[in-house]
């Protein structure tokens, strides 16, 4: 009998809907918007969160209907994860795709979906909604701390 937990004796493919939806920490930092640049490709985050981010709860407000507000929301895929070079380097999805385990903080190790939030991973109290700028102001907003999170943590296990 196997006692290891899903994430770790499943590939992301082998997940089923329940479980791959439970990967999700709900940090919400693939929630906020980014800037590419044309010439180079390299991508930028903002502290500027999507309109359906709730800043404090780190949750879409309206998850199974978010295309009909936002079409070009990108939805994680099995499929598609492996390419999305922008998924933040604490990532559930990321890691597990990388044969990585996850963090403590993230509620299928801790039990609890407050240690995200807890361990200064996510972006409650940290974001703007998109709603409040001029989108022309978009590149004043950009902030290097989405794809820091958690390092102390990766120079600690080195």
């Amino acid at each position: 009998m196997n006692d290891l937990p899903f994430w770790k004796s499943k590939t992301l493919a082998e997940m089923t809907t329940a479980e791959w939806e439970s990967l999700c920490d709900g940090c919400g930092l693939c929630c906020l918007n980014k800037l590419e640049e044309w010439d180079s490709g390299d991508i930028y985050f903002t502290s500027v969160r999507c309109k359906l981010l709730d800043g404090q709860s780190c949750r879409c407000s309206s998850y199974e209907n978010r295309w009909d507000f936002v079409p070009d929301c990108v939805q994680l895929t099995r499929e598609n994860v492996p390419e999305i070079a922008w998924l933040p380097p604490t990532c559930g999805y990321r890691l597990i795709n990388e044969g990585r385990d996850l963090y403590w903080w993230h509620p299928l190790v801790s039990g609890d979906p407050e240690t995200v939030h807890a361990a200064g991973i996510s972006a409650r109290g940290r974001t703007i909604n998109e709603n409040e700028i001029d989108v022309e102001d978009l590149e004043d907003y950009v902030v290097d701390w989405p794809l820091t999170v958690g390092a102390e943590k990766d120079e600690e296990e080195a």
